[in-house]
């Protein structure tokens, strides 16, 4: 499945054919309403737990794997992702990218999120969920859709790709309101705010006009790009979505601005416009 992002009707189908379901809205939200059997995640769970590498992947990928298959993911099932696009920061976006680096091929999330599901007519329940079936997903990473921190830096050095920061504009000219170490952006990181591709409502602007801007940052279908946020959440939901619309020369730094602003500054500078 070459889709990172399906329509509500695309996935309701898919939904009735038995994927597997992950809901990414906090558990309140779930508990409040959800599709029968999504299973309620958080990104942290497959995570680093150390601080400042919380934002890249546990790096046990059978320990990855064993999590994953105790949701019911197996390599021949889609994976539906849910999320709560319009009041969230990309989490969706965030396990889909997580699927697809660790080699999972049909894992998408729904434009529009769960409102989009429900307004499409699909069944809802407040009841807990039946014990899941394990899966037997096999981990089988790829370099697709990552880049590390130092190839990041070597990158930059030889100013090989656009770089974007998807975090927000006073997040981009300095402020620390996630607790980074040091405030402003990667030198030369253009600013195109995750949130920036949806509208008000969650659902996705249309191509052409995610294309517009793009193309007004320098960035065409072939443009080698690396994106990042705070602890790479938003930049994945920008990297699902440029993916979705064709892009294949682009990577999330997962590590983002917790790693790199706890480095030191002569080797890993920042630039603040405030």
């Amino acid at each position: 499945m070459n889709q990172w992002i399906l329509t509500p009707n695309q996935a309701k189908q898919l939904i009735s054919q038995s994927a597997t379901i992950i809901d990414t809205r906090n558990k309140l939200a779930w508990f409040l309403g959800h599709i029968p059997d999504a299973v309620h995640v958080t990104w942290q769970e497959f995570s680093q737990p150390e601080k400042p590498h919380q934002g890249n992947l546990l790096k046990d990928e059978n320990l990855l794997q064993q999590k994953l298959r105790k949701l019911g993911i197996s390599n021949s099932k889609p994976v539906i992702v849910i999320g709560n696009p319009a009041h969230n920061f990309g989490e969706e976006g965030r396990i889909v990218w997580m699927l697809r680096t660790l080699g999972h091929n049909s894992a998408a999330f729904v434009d529009g999120g769960y409102n989009a599901l429900v307004k499409a007519g699909i069944q809802t329940t407040f009841a807990g969920n039946q014990p899941q079936k394990i899966g037997d997903f096999v981990v089988n990473r790829t370099a697709l859709w990552e880049i590390q921190r130092d190839e990041l830096k070597a990158n930059l050095a030889e100013n090989k790709l656009i770089v974007i920061d998807t975090r927000e504009k006073r997040e981009y000219n300095g402020a620390t309101p996630y607790g980074e170490k040091r405030g402003g952006h990667i030198p030369g990181a253009v600013h195109f705010y995750f949130k920036d591709l949806i509208d008000n409502k969650g659902n996705l602007l249309p191509t052409e006009e995610i294309i517009t801007k793009l193309a007004r940052l320098g960035i065409q279908l072939d443009t080698p790009i690396a994106t990042y946020c705070t602890g790479g959440i938003r930049s994945a939901f920008f990297v699902s979505v440029l993916a979705n619309l064709g892009l294949t020369n682009i990577k999330n730094y997962a590590g983002s601005m917790w790693e790199w602003s706890a480095e030191g500054a002569n080797s890993y500078p920042l630039q603040e416009n405030l």
